[in-house]
């Protein structure tokens, strides 16, 4: 290293000015480094952890997908062989636009990489080749090499990547599927209400089918662990993990009711929102008061444009597909959907404020 005065672009400096400018240049560059290796490391560990998951996730929501689209379809076949075949065009769709955007991702990341090796290893060599006035010059083109590899930004998680279930979704299908289902007795399943659990404002019948409000609270209703006490609440006996359920009941006879399912952690003591049912987390539920109707979970309430009330109500729930269905029998209509996750076992849910309503089958 040269320890004399050097005239630098037509000035000078003192050695100590060197050295300080030299010492804090070197350190620059080291930290630099660092920081380039360890966005090399979290990219790498991306593409090698990350993006074969994604494309993993994608072929198996594509394929449970197809899966769902087929077995739904293959109730009306002969009505809806067309929507088959569009449906299944848009899934396969859906997985080459996922397939590709991880395709894309890996050559963008890889030419990322490839980038910042190359500039690592750039100033890696400026740093070990080059004596003290060399690296004093290079330092335009350091901070150059420098700001070149702050642009290329850190991976972030992207809904690109992800398959989208979206586009299996059909009016036409759901309203089709609804029909089938609930126009099968043994599509139906065979609901009884638990007795332990029902409201003492309520009165069941001999058949565990009917709920009858009452304004007056039953002395003979013995209380237990199970029971709601103060909301008109109760649950069916049966729970349900996975699979595909469904059931009808008979609303016409009441101006104020909720029909759903809930989680058997739904709490049942007190007259708290975490036990009114649509209020709190545990419980999804079509409601009717007066002529106000509306899907309410977890203190979220959706109106619903209902002209007038169903006759009955039909409920179907498809713990693979992750969806809850509600449906008028009578005109063939889907009255809402949701989709989400659901933390089971569910159980058939109702309350009523006003006559009765009954499980029809």
């Amino acid at each position: 290293r040269q320890e004399n005065r050097l005239n630098l672009g037509g000035g000078s400096c003192s050695e100590p000015r060197l050295r300080h400018s030299l010492f804090v240049l070197q350190n620059k560059i080291v930290d630099q480094c660092e920081r380039l290796q360890l966005q090399s490391a979290a990219i790498t560990k991306y593409v090698a952890d990350v993006l074969p998951g994604k494309n993993q996730r994608a072929v198996s929501m594509a394929s449970a997908a197809r899966e769902l689209v087929i077995q739904r379809l293959s109730l009306v076949r002969s009505l809806c062989e067309s929507e088959e075949q569009r449906l299944l065009e848009q899934v396969h769709g859906e997985e080459e636009r996922a397939h590709q955007s991880i395709l894309t991702q890996r050559v963008h990341w890889a030419e990322a990489l490839q980038k910042l090796d190359t500039i690592r290893t750039s100033l890696v060599g400026m740093l070990t080749h080059l004596d003290d006035l060399q690296l004093i010059q290079k330092e335009q083109e350091i901070f150059e090499r420098t700001e070149e590899a702050e642009g290329i930004l850190d991976p972030q998680e992207s809904e690109m990547l992800n398959f989208n279930e979206k586009c299996t979704r059909s009016p036409l299908l759901t309203r089709l599927w609804a029909t089938a289902v609930l126009g099968s007795l043994s599509g139906t399943e065979d609901i009884l209400i638990d007795e332990r659990t029902v409201s003492p404002f309520l009165q069941l019948s001999d058949d565990r089918k009917t709920l009858t409000f009452s304004t007056k609270k039953s002395k003979t209703c013995a209380d237990g662990p199970e029971r709601f006490d103060h909301w008109p609440n109760a649950l069916a006996a049966t729970s349900f993990q996975n699979g595909l359920h469904a059931w009808m009941v008979n609303v016409q006879n009441s101006c104020a009711y909720k029909v759903g399912v809930a989680s058997g952690h739904l709490p049942r003591k007190g007259s708290g929102s975490d036990c009114r049912l649509g209020h709190n987390a545990f419980s999804w539920v079509f409601s009717r008061y007066d002529q106000e109707f509306r899907f309410s979970h977890n203190g979220q309430h959706e109106p619903l444009g209902l002209l007038r009330g169903p006759a009955q109500l039909g409920v179907l729930l498809d713990l693979q597909a992750r969806e809850l269905l509600f449906y008028e029998p009578a005109s063939g209509t889907v009255l809402y959907t949701h989709h989400g996750s659901f933390p089971g076992p569910l159980f058939p849910v109702f309350a009523v404020a006003d006559q009765t309503i009954s499980i029809v089958r």
